[in-house]
């Protein structure tokens, strides 16, 4: 049978957020006047995952920080196979995986707000905030963010083809249509009309957020 695993608004950040991401990567290396895309895609990056975390408590069943998000006995244990986990939506390990990447790009984002190449460009938040901070959030921005980003996208797809060839376990489809097929009857993630127009309020205020921010760099010092 199937069941809707992953609503229409986590599926759209997903893959938001992989092209985001894959804009930053091909923009950061480009540099020069690929520039003013990779701060394009910097905001847009902050303002999905400050969506994500706010749906994370407001978003379908298993989209939901609960319904995913394990004790650290519970973790170990699945590690060492003492424990299953059920295969409908994130395993432990892809729970942490999750949170990781949320939290580094969170921060990755915040430091590029204030990173200064002292040549060509500057993050919008650079006048507002100490020397000190600058230096070290250029560093973090450009080499331990960076490549901490780069890493976990290797591990996440990694896992993706581990899972195909090794247990024959398909998670790109169901969150293309947002349905998997189950064996037994679990709980479903409501989306509904009413689900998605909640989830769009939720993304324009994010946005929004983002926007004042940077509007409140552009101010004087």
């Amino acid at each position: 049978m199937k069941v809707r695993v992953w609503d229409l608004p986590t599926r759209l950040f997903h893959w938001l957020l992989a092209v985001c991401v894959t804009g930053l990567v091909v923009t950061g290396e480009i540099a020069g006047d690929a520039m003013a895309w990779h701060f394009r895609f910097g905001y847009l990056v902050l303002a999905l995952v400050l969506f994500r975390l706010v749906w994370g408590f407001a978003g379908g069943y298993w989209s939901r920080f609960s319904s995913f998000v394990r004790r650290p006995s519970h973790v170990v244990a699945y590690i060492r196979g003492r424990k299953s986990s059920s295969s409908v939506g994130h395993n432990p390990l892809g729970a942490l995986s999750v949170l990781a990447l949320l939290g580094l790009l969170l921060v990755q984002a915040g430091a590029g707000l204030i990173s200064d190449d002292e040549v060509l460009v500057s993050g919008p938040l650079v006048a507002k905030v100490p020397n000190a901070w600058v230096t070290a959030a250029t560093t973090f921005h450009t080499t331990v963010g960076k490549f901490g980003v780069l890493a976990l996208v290797a591990l996440h797809i990694g896992a993706i083809v581990w899972y195909r060839l090794r247990k024959n376990d398909d998670l790109v489809t169901p969150m293309w249509t947002g349905d998997k097929d189950v064996l037994e009857p679990v709980a479903a993630s409501v989306d509904s009309a009413a689900r998605r127009w909640t989830a769009l309020a939720i993304a324009g205020m994010c946005g929004l957020g983002v926007w004042a921010l940077l509007a409140w760099a552009a101010t004087a010092p």
